[in-house]
């Protein structure tokens, strides 16, 4: 049974989350600030969190961004603003979805499983010893044991959706992938045509792998189609 945490300072919200998850099968921890969180995080082992933006006290994107310094526990964001910008945020931050209030709760649940699907997906992956080493411009991504280094070997720090993406152009390069088909290989089919997180991944990623990031050679934009990962990919 999963262990989802929910993190809101709304009793209302915390109930009757907690009552229709519980119904689908989910162990749920509640919290309302993030003392009480990371309290219950230290107790115990949590699978994925909800974690609410709008907190009286530490707002969720603060929290996120500890988290993020600790652990590798999924997030899906929930916020009552329907700012474009608060969703980047969020995602730039490390948060693996994002959901606007007022939402329906059988929208919810499909992400929590989304999400947590894909976690299982990626778990997998490491523990699986045949997965390859790849190689490409002097960098060396251990699909194992989910690293990226560096010419010097130098370990580069990467979001889960970050690792992902990366992993989703270093198996198809030089060919051209559309945002669609990016979010399918990355994120999963749940994320609607219009959520724009493949941009701010890109973003993240030529900051960490371009010399010149408003440059890219690395990953390229192609007009009107979507990106392309440009550079000659070797397996070990």
């Amino acid at each position: 049974m999963p262990h989802l945490l929910i993190v809101d300072d709304d009793r209302d919200i915390l109930t009757l989350l907690t009552g229709f998850l519980e119904k689908h099968h989910y162990q749920v921890s509640i919290a309302e600030d993030g003392d009480a969180m990371f309290s219950l995080l230290e107790r115990e082992t949590v699978d994925l969190i909800i974690l609410d933006i709008m907190l009286r006290k530490e707002d969720g994107f603060s929290l996120c961004t500890r988290l993020r310094s600790l652990s590798q526990t999924p997030v899906i964001m929930l916020s009552a603003m329907a700012d474009h910008t608060d969703r980047v945020v969020g995602l730039e931050i490390g948060a693996d979805d994002y959901l606007t209030k007022p939402f329906d709760q059988r929208e919810l649940l499909a992400r929590v499983k989304a999400v947590l699907r894909r976690t299982s997906e990626r778990l997998s992956a490491a523990e699986t010893p045949t997965r390859p080493m790849l190689h490409f411009g002097g960098w060396q991504l251990d699909v194992a044991r989910r690293e990226l280094r560096s010419a010097d070997n130098s370990l580069v720090m990467l979001s889960g959706g970050e690792f992902d993406l990366l992993l989703s152009f270093v198996e198809h390069p030089q060919r051209v992938l559309t945002r669609d088909q990016l979010m399918d290989l990355a994120r999963g089919s749940m994320h609607a045509a219009y959520d724009r997180s493949i941009d701010v991944q890109v973003s993240r990623l030529r900051h960490k792998l371009e010399d010149d990031p408003k440059n890219p050679t690395l990953i390229r934009t192609v007009r009107n189609g979507g990106y392309i990962f440009s550079e000659t990919v070797k397996r070990s």
